[in-house]
């Protein structure tokens, strides 16, 4: 950016107190905020890819784990979009490709003429039972054995409360 010129639009003053008053992160803070992002996009980027052999996204594979692990293998769609952190729209697409792919089916739900639950198939149970044990090889690989038994403890209390705050926030939405 050349900083010899001035910004198109000038900023006015309550935007020069708001820049002021920012709680701007330390070295270390940002050091470690882009490194969660850094490791967050390159890990997920990672496991994508040695899902495509399998004809599976890290989208799909998220559905047929809360599916496999649902009671009956099935869920309601608006609790699936809960759980997978999708719009309603966004997992409708999603399960209409994975129904064409055979690997879960759409079901009434009874005594609820608009609701629908998403059903896990025989082939999407068979597809989970087979890309699994990869999948969490590949995860060990990539993070869990990066660390020691301490760190693993560490990391998770430091990880825990954070996922319960946005997991508030989230149901406040």
């Amino acid at each position: 950016m050349d900083t010899t010129t001035a910004p198109a639009v000038l900023p006015d003053e309550s935007h020069k107190a708001a820049d002021e008053e920012a709680p701007w992160l330390t070295a270390e803070e940002q050091r470690l905020w882009r490194a969660h992002l850094e490791v967050s996009r390159l890990l997920m980027y990672q496991l994508e890819r040695e899902l495509q052999p399998y004809g599976l996204s890290i989208n799909d594979y998220t559905i047929l784990v809360e599916l496999s692990e649902a009671p009956q293998r099935r869920m309601r769609m608006t609790d699936l979009a809960v759980a997978t952190l999708q719009s309603k729209s966004r997992l409708s697409h999603q399960i209409t490709r994975m129904e064409a792919a055979g690997l879960v089916a759409r079901d009434t739900c009874p005594g609820d003429r608009r609701g629908l639950f998403a059903v896990l198939t025989e082939q999407g149970w068979d597809t989970m039972r087979h890309v699994a044990p990869h999948h969490v090889r590949k995860v060990r690989e990539h993070f869990i054995d990066r660390f020691d038994e301490d760190q693993i403890a560490s990391m998770y209390e430091a990880l825990a409360p954070v996922a319960e705050h946005l997991r508030e926030l989230r149901g406040r939405a």
